[in-house]
């Protein structure tokens, strides 16, 4: 099965951490033997502790997201107390996995990155062949998309940051042309003048499905001062259809069932929003799920208020 249909964060956490075998590195999610983490003998068991923050992980979703705010950054401050281990990074990586599905607040997301730089200065994560490990990836979108700061003096994270700022070059130069649910054709380059928020998705994907009725409410404000929204989804019509449907959504959906969108703009985990201004200039991205409040401030800064 593909990597991207097999990723879901709260399945991946819990298989992480529950699932002694695996670990999970990064917004992507890998599941990996213990190898990973260079560790050559059999997993270490979860200590009641660890038991207890993986339970937490687990009902992360089910949470208001105030709740949920302070769950996280209580749980931050947990994993970084625990005794540096394989286990401790899998944590921290997971909790980072989760923490930027919404608004929980900067000092929420600075304290994961520091528990998480903290993790992988005690327990660094060998390379994934030729590239960064996930955690170095992960540590890496929270700093330039999230804006938290963390230090980590590793040749792995200086890649990381490297590899971001390469794709999101890429991804400024992108252009596409699909076909939406009602059969019209849409291009990125010939909707210059308008400001185009680009968001892939899926049908079965939690996060997705909780941003989009904020979306369809954004879309309904700005679209008469030229708002377009472009949802792009690799699955087939006859889930989408009715999917959409049923949520009265009405902005285009536009359908990549070869997946070469995707791979064009190098989505390894979703949702991914995308935000250009009338000129084509990319001038705003939110590596996970944003509440209304946070796509209102990419939206800004594209010149709508």
């Amino acid at each position: 099965m593909d990597l991207m249909r097999r990723r879901n964060r709260l399945t991946a956490t819990e298989s992480t951490v529950l699932a002694a075998s695996l670990c999970l590195f990064g917004t992507a999610i890998f599941l990996i033997r213990p190898a990973c983490l260079g560790a050559q003998q059999a997993q270490p068991r979860l200590s009641q502790e660890e038991q207890s923050i993986v339970q937490q992980l687990r009902g992360l979703r089910q949470l208001p997201d105030d709740v949920r705010a302070r769950t996280t950054k209580d749980l931050a401050l947990k994993i970084r107390e625990l005794p540096a281990a394989a286990n401790k990074l899998r944590l921290a990586t997971g909790l980072a996995n989760l923490s930027t599905e919404g608004d929980f607040g900067h000092d929420t997301l600075q304290e994961v990155a520091t528990t998480l730089a903290e993790a992988l200065r005690e327990t660094p994560a060998p390379p994934d062949h030729d590239q960064p490990a996930m955690p170095y990836l992960e540590l890496a979108q929270l700093v330039r998309y999230e804006h938290v700061q963390a230090s980590l003096d590793s040749p792995q994270f200086a890649a990381a940051m490297s590899k971001l700022e390469a794709a999101d070059h890429i991804r400024q130069q992108a252009d596409f042309s699909l076909t939406d649910l009602q059969g019209k054709s849409w291009a990125l380059s010939q909707l210059r003048g308008k400001v185009v928020l680009v968001n892939f998705w899926a049908t079965w994907c939690p996060p997705c499905r909780k941003e989009m009725p904020d979306l369809q409410a954004l879309y309904d404000r700005f679209k008469d001062q030229g708002l377009i929204i472009l949802a792009i989804s690799d699955e087939d019509a006859g889930k989408v259809k009715p999917f959409v449907a049923e949520r009265n959504v009405t902005y285009p959906i536009l359908l990549d069932p070869g997946r070469k969108v995707n791979g064009l703009f190098q989505i390894e985990g979703i949702p991914k929003s995308f935000v250009y201004d009338r000129n084509g200039a990319l001038v705003a991205q939110a590596i996970d799920m944003r509440t209304r409040k946070q796509f209102l401030e990419m939206l800004t800064q594209a010149g709508l208020k």
